[in-house]
């Protein structure tokens, strides 16, 4: 009886994804319709929650969850980016420009499209639509590491502008990067705050009713806090003010995210780490 329950639950798992529906995800974690997943930068716990000049930030901490023990896997920037994407740092050490597509290492994006399933960046600032580009103004590929893998197309790469208004067309699963200004890396934690909360203020209050998911995480500290991070989810799917004391990093997130989507493979670390659990509404 038990497996063909398991076969039963595969089966629908499959048949939701590519009918573009909420995939059946693990037990341990929800099945949001859509999630975004915001990064910012270089700022530790202390710096952002409980903060005042946080206010946008810590509204989404009481009105969804907060992972007190959240951690970064290394410094500088660019190897917890791939971390958290990956499951891998990718042999990349530093913030130096490396070689689009230089890995075929399986990866969320990758993942996401073999399951048949819709996943999108979008990227403050970047010049067009799938530009490889290393930098130009206050955009980074640093922060983009779709941009590493050949078995990403780089169309999926999109312009902050492309960013829809009508937030049921969204991918199932994507991520927002806002440039060095509004991610904190050149600007304060209010000014990015403010970002937040104009850019992406409405979809969180629509995700709030319409079973989908915000993250808001950072790549790592400010390399004095053992890099502890803040990581924040807020939606329909959350318990509101729910807090774990749980130790997480970009690995478990990571698994989390796959999982949410009811993907059957993770990739690198991400296979033997741990879903975020205690904080999702029953």
């Amino acid at each position: 009886m038990a497996s063909v329950t398991a076969l039963a639950a595969a089966a629908i798992g499959m048949w939701s994804g590519l009918g573009g529906g909420s995939a059946q995800a693990a037990g341990a974690v929800p099945s949001p319709d859509h999630v975004i997943v915001v990064v910012f930068e270089n700022h530790a716990y202390s710096q952002v929650i409980g903060s005042a000049t946080a206010p946008y930030i810590n509204s989404l901490r009481t009105g969804g969850a907060s992972l007190t023990r959240s951690y970064a896997q290394t410094h500088p920037s660019q190897p917890n980016y791939f971390a958290l994407f990956s499951g891998s740092t990718q042999g990349i050490t530093d913030d130096s420009c490396y070689t689009p597509g230089f890995s075929s290492a399986a990866n969320l994006a990758s993942e996401q499209i073999a399951a048949g399933r819709s996943w999108a960046s979008y990227n403050e600032t970047l010049p067009s639509q799938g530009s490889t580009t290393c930098s130009s103004g206050k955009y980074a590929r640093k922060h983009n590491p779709w941009f590493g893998f050949s078995n990403v197309p780089t169309s999926t790469a999109k312009t902050f502008t492309q960013f829809p208004t009508d937030y049921s067309t969204l991918p199932q699963l994507s991520f927002v990067v806002p440039n060095l200004c509004s991610d904190m890396h050149d600007c304060s934690v209010s000014t990015g705050d403010t970002w937040l909360k104009n850019n992406l203020g409405a979809y969180a209050t629509w995700a709030s009713t319409h079973n989908s998911l915000l993250v808001v995480t950072f790549d790592e500290d400010n390399r004095l806090s053992g890099n502890r991070i803040p990581t924040v989810l807020y939606g329909q799917p959350v318990k509101a003010g729910s807090t774990t004391s749980t130790t997480y990093n970009h690995y478990d997130l990571l698994r989390t995210l796959e999982d949410t989507q009811g993907l059957t493979t993770h990739a690198g670390n991400a296979a033997g780490a741990k879903d975020i659990t205690g904080v999702w509404a029953s």
